[in-house]
């Protein structure tokens, strides 16, 4: 029972290769130090790789009784060649072995997700460009505010995900320090080149402190909140494509393949993969909150609390793996009424804040402007009419400051196309924005 409590072999079993790739420029560093002979070394390197094509294959037999990754693969190692197998822990503890394959393997596991983030932003600039000229109401607090194009819409997640890439390039070179040849706590009396294994390993540089390279995992926390970050952000996106695939909205169409029916309602369409998506989250923040509240009280240096860090790592990465790789499929097929968003933007109190505008250009101060505005909103709820539908005479009432040209304003197509600042959403500025990502983002394959 305490064995079945203790062991980690049975998760972290998925560090193979990096413990592999750590314990081969290990035994380089010991050759380099006359602790092993060229000949021990290489008999070291062609076990370890031997033992890593069996576990590709599934042929080998992980040991629960052997607790973890590191001990069941340097038993194999000692088993198969004997007595250098058994020298490759000299001037070295599991405690720094960890901390390597845990940095080794989250390097690795950056740059895939980068590449998947990168991928999604293709997907949304891709269907950004098929419905480039669709207009749709903005929305503040999920009330019609002023009308955008569709694709500006999209692309708020592109910028998104690109701080989330940038967020994970970012933690990746805290990730890429070398902790090995800090030992169990104080390192060892048997000097190794740390500065060698680094460059064989393509750490950037080593750790500085040993009793904090074992114990750190600060730059789990912070690959697990950039993580958790990318997730509020499909979260985000999630919700908008299943509010704008309700009948209510009727704005999109999700492709069936991403969409299932109600097990007793034949009509229904539920938008189950951005559903799952969005509760998906929860799980990634929690993986986060789990490991800081392990980490919170724990005394210098490393405890074995810390075995705790691997599950919610694995956890998080296979989710957000998976989520991206889907969304970026999906994206591609949605659907969008053009026609129906279009009829939606044309809601008339969408260029209340044009028309504030419009006096504002007259000299009317904002404030007073803005009064203006809602009391002519007001009148215009009362009578259930549209601003198109009044008169010049009845603008007047509520400001001397329109003039014959005010119904130039109540254009959706030139509200749009009027927004010519930096970021803001005229057809000029996203269709130059789409151009500018998609050179970008081939840059990032």
């Amino acid at each position: 029972m305490v064995q079945r409590f203790t062991e980690s072999i049975s998760f972290d079993w998925r560090l193979y290769k990096f413990d592999i790739q750590g314990s081969i420029a290990h035994a380089s560093a010991l050759e380099k130090a006359g602790l092993l002979t060229p000949q021990e070394r290489a008999q070291i390197e062609s076990g370890l790789k031997s033992i890593e094509r069996e576990i590709d294959e599934g042929r080998f037999a992980f040991r629960s009784d052997l607790e973890d990754v590191h001990m069941n693969i340097e038993s194999a190692l000692t088993s198969r060649i004997g007595s250098p197998g058994a020298k490759l822990h000299t001037a070295r503890s599991r405690n720094d072995q960890v901390a390597l394959d845990l940095r080794l393997y989250l390097r690795h596991e950056t740059d895939d997700l980068c590449r998947r983030i990168a991928a999604l932003q293709r997907a949304l600039v891709q269907l950004g460009e098929k419905y480039q000229e669709t207009i749709i109401p903005g929305y503040t607090h999920l009330q019609r505010a002023q009308p955008v194009l569709f694709a500006h819409h999209l692309l708020a997640y592109v910028e998104m995900l690109a701080r989330d890439r940038e967020r994970l390039i970012d933690a990746r070179y805290r990730i890429n320090r070398m902790p090995l040849g800090s030992g169990a706590i104080a390192g060892s009396t048997i000097q190794l080149d740390r500065e060698y294994m680094a460059e064989l390993l393509g750490f950037s540089e080593v750790t500085r402190n040993s009793m904090d390279a074992v114990s750190d995992r600060d730059f789990v926390c912070e690959f697990l909140f950039a993580l958790s970050l990318v997730g509020v952000h499909l979260s985000r996106l999630s919700e908008d494509l299943i509010l704008f695939a309700s009948s209510e909205f009727h704005f999109i169409r999700i492709s069936d393949r991403y969409a299932t029916g109600s097990s007793l309602m034949p009509q229904k369409k539920n938008p189950d993969v951005c559903e799952l998506a969005r509760g998906k989250t929860g799980r990634l923040i929690g993986n986060l909150v789990s490991l800081l509240a392990t980490l919170k009280g724990l005394p210098m240096t490393y405890n074995r609390d810390m075995q705790e860090d691997k599950e919610v790592i694995f956890d998080s990465i296979d989710q957000l793996k998976l989520a991206l790789e889907v969304y970026a499929g999906m994206i591609l097929e949605i659907e969008v009424d053009s026609d129906r968003t279009r009829l939606a933007a044309s809601d008339p109190g969408l260029l209340a804040t044009d028309l504030a505008d419009y006096l504002v250009l007259r000299g009317v101060p904002f404030r007073q402007a803005h009064e203006a505005i809602g009391k002519l909103v007001a009148y215009c709820i009362e009578r259930n009419r549209g601003f198109a539908e009044l008169t010049l005479e009845e603008f007047r009432r509520f400001s001397e400051n329109f003039g014959p040209d005010l119904f130039e304003v109540l254009n959706v197509d030139r509200a749009i196309d009027s927004r010519t600042a930096i970021g803001a959403p005229s057809r000029k500025n996203v269709a130059a924005a789409l151009e500018a990502w998609n050179a970008m983002l081939r840059e990032h394959p």
